[in-house]
């Protein structure tokens, strides 16, 4: 599937056990279907990490792309909460907490990921029934 440029695109690690129970969350909450996903280790991932400068191979953080608009870290995740329903809409106040401290926070939880919530062998298999909301 070729990226809509109109839907915000998430990008994501894969194999991350919290990652993608964020994917699955994202996707229950999502009423209107505004997102579709794309693993970091997809090839839309690796296109999209290198279209911004960024390392495929290394990168410890989740992806917003939203129109020409790209947010990492604690700016993905609080831009994520805002266009998701209320209440979880209410997750933006948190953008009153200056940035190097949210991504300060980010970081030491993406830095532990693996070793707190684990680690799959491969990339998870979307349901049939979402298929359509994920890039190849």
């Amino acid at each position: 599937m070729q990226k809509d440029t109109n839907s915000p695109v998430i990008f994501y690690d894969g194999v991350c056990n919290l990652c993608s129970g964020a994917v699955q969350f994202m996707i229950k909450h999502d009423r209107y279907k505004k997102f579709k996903f794309a693993s970091l280790q997809s090839k839309a991932g690796e296109l999209m990490l290198l279209s911004q400068s960024l390392d495929p191979v290394r990168f410890d953080s989740f992806v917003l792309t939203s129109g020409e608009k790209v947010y990492l870290k604690s700016d993905a995740a609080l831009k994520v909460a805002g266009m998701l329903p209320f209440p979880w809409k209410l997750l933006g106040i948190f953008r009153l907490i200056p940035r190097p401290l949210r991504d300060s926070l980010y970081g030491f939880i993406a830095r532990n990921r693996y070793k707190w919530f684990g680690k799959k062998e491969q990339c998870m298999l979307p349901d049939p029934s979402v298929k359509e909301r994920f890039l190849d």
